[in-house]
């Protein structure tokens, strides 16, 4: 054979792996969070059936793999059936989905289980973990040294299970190489969509998440909780103060006060402070910080606009204010969540390191 031929055979053989749909394997422990599977395999389908409209081949190939095979108990108490054995030999993927569930935080305790999830990763070339599926992708030891986030229900338990590995708990999702993890549960559609950007472009991902009635995606420096479900959680009474929380939100950039608070609900300051410390578990001042710096989170992460423009269109006095009420709710400063999430989503394109979806004619798939 010459090097002519060489080089055209391996130039197609190249063409003929980048043009075929992505292999993809979700994997399930039992017994498994139903929403972790279905939404991203879901996103992928919308994906598919957005290429179709289109006149093109499917970019994606899924498979559900769980140990043995088989029916996957599921959470909500139905099961799927998988049609891939996770410790069938060789088992390999071009994209890894492990989702989470009780099945996936107590599969670390099975050396086997554990052993096959580390091969799959090793062949696989990219590897992300939905919700409590992180405990599994960390139990193979892959993202020791590593950022990595899950469901904020199960930090503490993460970190005193993986103490190598460093829990960025204000984080939607986040990619490390060829691993990334997603928060809890709906997170996992919102990495989805980054995939698909990534793979197939922005409008693309777009009629994916038209045809799931959701947004294209959330930054992946955007809290898991935000401000008024914090609220929410933390209140005793949350719908008391419902119309004012939403009121105050619309218009952080005026200078609020108390008093204002007051009039708003036709009570006097004093009375009013104590009542919504009472309904809601938090001052009424602290309560418009937590909006404040939310809403700077978002546009940190999402907007290139300077600190101190920022600083004013949130309501914050100075930036120095900002800096002050971040490192109390925070705990870094404005600086260092941008440096750490300002466009998330592109610096997890630029991160998967990947080729992207080449179609038949040889060309980056387009809509």
């Amino acid at each position: 054979m010459t090097q002519l031929t060489l080089i055209i055979a391996n130039k197609y053989y190249e063409f003929a792996r980048m043009s075929k749909p992505r292999r993809v394997v979700m994997v399930a422990f039992p017994p498994a969070q139903m929403l972790d599977i279905t939404g991203p395999l879901d996103a992928l389908a919308a994906a598919n059936s957005a290429l179709a409209e289109l006149g093109k081949s499917p970019a994606y190939e899924v498979f559900l793999a769980a140990p043995g095979g088989g029916a996957v108990a599921t959470t909500s108490g139905i099961s799927i059936n998988a049609t891939v054995d996770l410790f069938q030999p060789g088992l390999e993927a071009d994209i890894v989905i492990i989702a989470g569930g009780p099945g996936a935080r107590a599969m670390i305790n099975h050396p086997g289980h554990v052993e096959a999830m580390r091969n799959l990763c090793q062949r696989s070339g990219r590897v992300a973990s939905i919700c409590t599926g992180a405990f599994a992708l960390a139990s193979t030891g892959v993202l020791n040294h590593s950022r990595a986030t899950t469901h904020w229900a199960h930090f503490e338990e993460f970190e005193e299970a993986f103490p190598a590995i460093d829990l960025e708990r204000d984080a939607l999702y986040l990619s490390d190489g060829k691993y990334h993890t997603s928060a809890g549960v709906s997170a996992g559609i919102d990495y989805t969509l980054a995939l698909i950007q990534h793979d197939l472009g922005k409008q693309l991902a777009l009629s994916a998440a038209r045809a799931l009635v959701v947004f294209l995606k959330r930054p992946g420096g955007q809290s898991q909780f935000s401000a008024h479900l914090a609220a929410e959680v933390r209140a005793e009474d949350p719908d008391r103060f419902g119309d004012l929380s939403r009121w105050m939100e619309a218009n952080l950039a005026d200078d609020i006060s108390v008093t204002m608070m007051a009039d708003k609900m036709a009570m006097s300051p004093r009375n009013f402070a104590r009542r919504f410390k009472q309904a809601m578990n938090v001052t009424p001042a602290t309560h418009l910080q937590m909006l404040r710096v939310d809403a700077a989170r978002r546009l940190l992460s999402e907007s290139s606009l300077s600190a101190a423009r920022i600083a004013k269109r949130c309501g914050f006095a100075s930036t120095s204010a900002m800096r002050a009420d971040f490192l109390t709710h925070v705990h870094v400063t404005p600086e260092e969540f941008r440096s750490r999430f300002q466009s998330a989503g592109r610096k997890f394109l630029e991160m998967i390191q990947v080729p992207a979806m080449v179609d038949e004619a040889g060309e980056q798939a387009s809509p």
